[in-house]
């Protein structure tokens, strides 16, 4: 099955705790159906020291979020969106359901 979010597109937070929130996705689980999306869903990580370099702590990094809270941008419209697929010509893409844009 193609993937309706992939890394780098921009999303919106549907619901918990950063509900209305944007951002960009960093990375995808496909198999666990889960993304991370840059500055949302943060969650604080104690951290040992690794040596002279990196001193100990705690971190702050953002957590994975299940695809199904998270809706694509709209390029034309800049609103959330689902997304369909349409082949055009012998290629398969990404089209937003509420303008029928190409996403890229």
């Amino acid at each position: 099955m193609a993937a309706k979010i992939r890394k780098g597109d921009r999303v919106q937070v549907l619901t918990g705790k950063d509900k209305g929130k944007r951002g960009e996705v960093l990375r995808v689980l496909p198999e666990e159906s889960r993304a991370f999306v840059q500055g949302i869903n943060m969650v604080k990580r104690h951290a040992k020291p690794q040596g002279m370099n990196q001193p100990g702590g705690i971190q702050e990094k953002e957590a994975s979020i299940d695809l199904s809270n998270l809706a694509l941008i709209d390029p034309k419209t800049d609103k959330p969106t689902r997304v369909g697929f349409r082949v055009d010509g012998d290629k398969k893409v990404r089209v937003a359901k509420a303008s029928g844009e190409v996403i890229a």
